[in-house]
């Protein structure tokens, strides 16, 4: 084995430490070379898939506490995989952001979203998620606007979500890219509040209209007086700097009862509705019910 073998090798072995998630790190094994080929073959289905339309996205319902209405929905990407079904999020995403083709998806998902809402209810909104390697990359201002511009869509019933990680990694570009959208009508949610690193500063210093309480506390509510105690100050604190706040993963009738106790703005998950196919029959249908 001489060093051009030992370099092959120790790629195979990095190629699967990124899958498994940050910082990690694996031996390599004799099993990684078909991990590897099987990895290029995802790679080279994915490309194809972005060429198709095969990727495309669901819809999922966020319910008005206090009007018992349907306030907006949330975009979420699904790939129809020609082989394995379908492919959730976490299936995918790592592989199109480590390939660069993250910014490729979003484009398509952004356009097909925007498209498909602009025909419905006017009070409706809209909600896609960005990831931190695709808001980090200059450009996304003028490609939200240009989907924006080709759907004909307000840019006010547009709403991005991008979780807490995306403000410390680049926080100049992010406040860059904010301030661009945000003089345009978009509005922007923190996803998964309460997972990440946010502070006070981050939420005075970005231009955030929302955040949205991630599902492992709304979960907890129900075996933890230590989980009621941080919904009901992470909701509190929303309404002190005046940014609504979404539940995310309510599941039981008991905790969307908490929740209303708590003054909790809106509610999403699958006691709202489960996730249907983003088109017009469906969406209205949504609304109906």
């Amino acid at each position: 084995m001489n060093a051009s073998d030992l370099i092959r090798l120790s790629d195979i072995a990095l190629y699967k430490a990124k899958n498994t998630g940050r910082n990690n790190w694996v031996f390599y094994e004799p099993n990684m070379g078909e991990y590897l080929i099987q990895r290029r073959e995802m790679e080279k289905e994915f490309r194809e898939a972005l060429c198709h339309r095969p990727v495309s996205a669901g819809l999922s319902a966020r319910y008005d506490i206090k009007t018992s209405r349907i306030a907006a929905v949330e975009a979420l990407v699904r790939w129809q995989h020609p082989r394995l079904g379908l492919l959730m999020p976490d299936q995918f995403i790592p592989l199109a952001e480590e390939t660069g083709l993250i910014v490729a998806m979003s484009d398509v998902v952004l356009e097909k979203a925007c498209k498909d809402m602009v025909h419905l209810s006017p009070d409706l909104v809209i909600s896609v998620n960005i990831s931190a390697v695709e808001f980090n990359t200059r450009g996304l201002a003028k490609r939200v606007k240009a989907a924006l511009q080709k759907s004909g869509l307000k840019p006010s019933r547009l709403e991005l979500e991008i979780t807490e990680n995306v403000t410390i990694s680049n926080p100049d570009i992010t406040l860059e890219t904010m301030k661009q959208l945000k003089d345009i009508g978009v509005r922007f949610l923190i996803d998964d509040f309460g997972t990440g690193y946010s502070a006070l500063s981050y939420l005075k210093r970005f231009p955030f209209d929302g955040i949205k309480l991630d599902k492992s506390f709304v979960f907890a509510m129900e075996e933890s007086e230590n989980a009621k105690i941080i919904v009901e100050n992470i909701i509190g604190l929303g309404k002190a700097y005046s940014l609504a706040v979404t539940a995310e993963g309510v599941e039981t009738a008991e905790q969307l009862k908490r929740l209303k106790h708590y003054h909790c703005d809106e509610a999403q998950g699958y006691f709202i509705g489960k996730p249907v196919a983003l088109d017009v029959l469906n969406l209205e249908a949504l609304l109906q019910s």
